[in-house]
């Protein structure tokens, strides 16, 4: 699958990048590089693979390093407010950010 230019401006537009016409050509070719790769990867037959939790369980057992699942201390209001001493808006313990949806 080919892009054309209409593609790489649409793909362009969507990710808010302002591009112009002379390099169009050089995006439109690395995309198409990319696109390449993707469907050579897809032509791949993986029926019958089991999914790797980790790249390098098929060389030995992977030990996932996780922490305990344990209850910490609860912080007391003091910290709090130290902690959120430097935060822009705040009320009630609660950070207070602008409005991004109508």
């Amino acid at each position: 699958m080919a892009l054309t230019e209409t593609d790489i401006a649409f793909v362009a537009k969507l990710a808010r990048l302002h591009v112009t016409p002379d390099q169009q050509p050089a995006l439109k070719h690395e995309l198409n590089l990319v696109m390449g790769l993707i469907e050579q990867l897809q032509s791949i037959d993986t029926k019958g693979i089991e999914p790797l939790a980790h790249p390098l369980s098929v060389l030995h057992d992977i030990e996932l390093r996780l922490r305990e699942d344990e209850r910490l201390a609860t912080n007391t209001i003091a910290q709090r407010d130290h902690l959120m001493q430097n935060a822009p808006a705040t009320a009630d313990g609660l950070f207070l950010v602008p409005r991004v949806i109508e």
